[in-house]
């Protein structure tokens, strides 16, 4: 049995997700952000080190970091769904995809995340941020252009593990100028399994309606 050790208002709802959409047996352990700080909270380094989520318990072995256990959980457990076969060239497409969602994409906005609570003090590092968000926030646009998911007529692991960046640029009112992507957030929202892991996950403030 996976068990996802759950953090409210965090990554760890697109695997909550990605197990509704794989249509896999999971149980939830929940963790309370605290109120104040919005920090995990310290329970979770009993799980990893690090106390971070998600992270995921599969029998003896624990799977932290989003891409990896977005990965695993479609390699061991996927039956061949929701990923290219691997040595394709559809699959190296899709894995570039994997590793850009949190090693390029997610920067600008975590830095628009901290930057937004300097105020003024923040100003000089703005004009910055917005051409890095616009940069790529432009280049998932134009991978989607003609296409419902981003490998193309299929949903896939790469859609989840991009899902986050989409949801935090929406909350951000960046999607307005980027049709495709705000259009591929609400697709991806209004999916049944998408749906099934909000009433599993509980309260989550990153949808647009």
């Amino acid at each position: 049995m996976i068990i996802v050790h759950h953090l409210n208002d965090s990554r760890s709802q697109r695997i909550l997700w990605l197990l509704e959409e794989l249509a896999l047996p999971y149980e939830i352990r929940r963790y309370q952000r605290d109120p104040v700080t919005r920090l995990a909270p310290p329970e979770l380094t009993a799980v990893h080190p690090l106390g971070k989520s998600p992270v995921i318990t599969d029998g003896g072995r624990t799977v932290h970091e989003s891409g990896a256990i977005i990965d695993y959980v479609i390699r061991r457990h996927g039956a061949g769904r929701l990923a290219p076969a691997m040595g394709s060239d559809a699959y190296e497409t899709y894995n570039q995809w994997m590793h850009y969602a949190e090693g390029s994409a997610m920067l600008p906005l975590m830095l628009q995340l901290y930057v937004a609570r300097l105020g003024e003090g923040g100003a000089p590092l703005q004009p910055r941020i917005d051409s890095e968000l616009s940069n790529h926030l432009g280049y998932i646009d134009r991978a989607l252009a003609g296409r419902d998911w981003i490998m193309g007529e299929a949903l896939s692991g790469a859609d989840i593990q991009l899902s986050f960046v989409g949801e935090i640029a929406g909350v951000f009112g960046r999607l307005d100028g980027f049709p495709n992507l705000k259009a591929w957030v609400e697709r991806f929202q209004a999916r049944s399994a998408y749906r099934a892991a909000l009433d599993k996950g509980g309260a989550y403030s990153f949808l647009r309606n």
